[in-house]
């Protein structure tokens, strides 16, 4: 049995076929000595990328910013933070990309700015403001109290005072994070325009942050208490956020952005929204309305670590995908545990296995393919306002933010200096010089699944034939023309036998098993996960 090397697939796009990785700009790689992490790092550090094998990109924001959420709060769309380095440092970056064959996504932050930028300066300014409607403005109650009873994401009350003009504006996040107002023409206007700024210069695509948030109710009712609140949980959770998130009218605003990324060719829109997979569904949009390409696909990462549950989730998220939508997965991001701190460091290789041949485009979060944990940061060293502002529900986001460890180093070839957060204490063994000259390292399996991935329709395009759960083992088969390959994930810590009539395995996570001929029962070690090659059927011969 043998593959064919970098197949030609007519048809689909480099996002579909592609591994995309998610890189956190502040900790990659510094360049210039100040502990953070920037432009010029992340370029220095592109032939690594190369080697990994991913495809695209995707930076979090590195647009001008007072960093009170870390460039999640934008006080220019268009403009380079000089924490992070220049506008031509940026140009570089993306022609050094595209020279190496990758693609580049930016972040983007269409629900809200930040109170420093010019628009929300002058909206304060004055109530007759000609940029007043470019923000969502109320009135106290008649006691001076917030105008309704919605709730901050990061803690709080969703209102706060301006002393300037005796009104509240609203934020979903935090104080320092006003919403526009998606409403006014203008601002979408102005925000297409941001886009088109990026578009023109060759960026291959955006990933369009927090869009369930981008319209509230209009009547500005009331937000529902939430029937499931109980003591102990985060006081953000005591109302359901009905009049908050997903409202309809979001989908016209994702058709505009749809509209103006349509126009530049081959380019992807990538979407954030956490809700529930048949709300998700909606952000693919209709043939008439398109939505973005890929609503972002969260839920393995909340996914119970069982293969029965994942089996369900599989089968259910590829049965509610609209006809010619492209799925995707995702197993780790810069706001959610570490996948080794969720799974356990032993489950790591499983986990990569899983996500780099499930059907659709997967999202690689950086560290994950050394096995990074969350790191324990200690109380001075906190910078995460989320866990400022709600401390002790373990929201803070800083112990998956730590810097990338390239070496054994003091400051794990990060930095020369004091990193802004502190690395992994385990780095002796997780750093990337180590693990890339070992070849039974997590990192060189990842490496190995995405070759595999690549040269393999039926993993980077193939349709699913069986989808099941056998015991602790999760079972699956992609299929394209000819081509079979089943894979065997167990959950277990122990050995189990599973049935295959006939095989040949392609890729263990536990060692060197590949071209190993399976005949009757295959032999599963504990936590391996197994690509083998079967037999197809002729009457199972299938093309997505």
């Amino acid at each position: 049995m043998s593959l064919n090397l970098e197949p030609e697939l007519d048809g689909f796009a480099w996002w579909q076929r592609g591994v995309v990785y998610q890189i956190y700009p502040r900790s990659f790689q510094d360049s210039n000595g100040d502990g953070v992490g920037d432009l010029a790092g992340i370029t220095r550090r592109l032939d690594y990328l190369r080697w990994l094998g991913v495809d695209a990109i995707w930076l979090s924001p590195v647009y001008t910013s007072p960093m009170a959420d870390f460039g999640y709060d934008v006080s220019d769309y268009t403009g380079i933070d000089p924490l992070f380095g220049t506008l031509g440092d940026f140009d570089h970056l993306l022609a050094e990309t595209h020279r190496r064959g990758m693609k580049l996504i930016m972040d983007f932050v269409p629900n809200h700015t930040s109170d420093q930028h010019p628009w929300f300066l002058e909206a304060r300014a004055s109530k007759d403001s000609p940029k007043r409607d470019w923000y969502i403005w109320r009135d106290p109650m008649p006691s001076g109290a917030p105008p309704n009873n919605w709730l901050s994401e990061f803690g709080g009350a969703a209102w706060t005072l301006d002393d300037i003009t005796g009104q509240y504006y609203y934020h979903a996040y935090l104080p320092q994070q006003p919403d526009l107002n998606w409403r006014n023409p203008a601002v979408r206007d102005a925000v297409h325009t941001a886009l088109r700024f990026w578009l023109d210069r060759g960026v291959d695509g955006f990933r369009l942050d927090t869009i369930h948030h981008l319209f509230e109710d209009e009547a500005f009712r009331d937000n529902p208490p939430n029937p499931d609140f109980r003591v102990g949980l985060a006081p953000t959770l005591a109302f359901t956020r009905t009049h908050q998130v997903d409202l309809p009218e979001v989908q016209d605003v994702i058709a505009g952005f749809r509209r103006i990324t349509d126009a530049y060719g081959a380019r992807v829109l990538v979407g954030e929204a956490y809700l529930p997979l048949e709300k998700v569904m909606a952000y693919y949009g209709t043939p008439e309305r398109p939505g973005v390409h890929l609503p972002f696909n969260f839920h393995l990462i909340g996914a119970a670590w069982k293969a029965s549950f994942i089996a369900d989730l599989i089968a259910h998220y590829d049965g509610l995908l609209p006809p010619g939508r492209w799925p995707n997965w995702v197993l780790g991001n810069h706001d959610r545990a570490r996948v080794a701190s969720r799974v356990e460091p032993a489950n790591a290789p499983l986990a990569a296995m899983l996500l780099l041949t499930l059907r659709g485009t997967p999202t690689l979060y950086y560290g994950d393919e050394l096995g990074l944990t969350n790191v324990d940061i200690p109380p001075e060293r906190v910078r995460d306002p989320w866990e400022l502002r709600v401390p002790g529900f373990g929201f803070g986001r800083d112990p998956v933010r730590t810097p990338m460890p390239w070496d054994n180093t003091r400051h794990g070839g990060f930095t020369n200096s004091e990193p802004w957060l502190p690395l992994n204490s385990d780095i002796g063994a997780k750093n990337v010089e180590t693990q890339r000259g070992d070849p039974k390292s997590l990192l060189r399996l990842v490496r190995d699944l995405i070759a595999l991935r690549r040269r393999t329709p039926a993993l980077s395009v193939g349709s699913y034939g069986i989808i099941e759960s056998r015991g602790d083992v999760l079972v699956y088969e992609r299929l394209w023309g000819g081509q079979r390959l089943t894979v065997f994930l167990n959950f277990a810590a122990t050995t189990v036998y599973t049935p295959l009539a006939q095989g040949a395995v392609l890729l263990s996570t536990a060692g060197a098993r590949a071209g190993e001929s399976v005949n009757n029962l295959l032999c599963l070690r504990p936590h391996e996960g197994l690509v083998v090659e079967t037999p197809q059927h002729a009457e199972s011969d299938e093309t997505p």
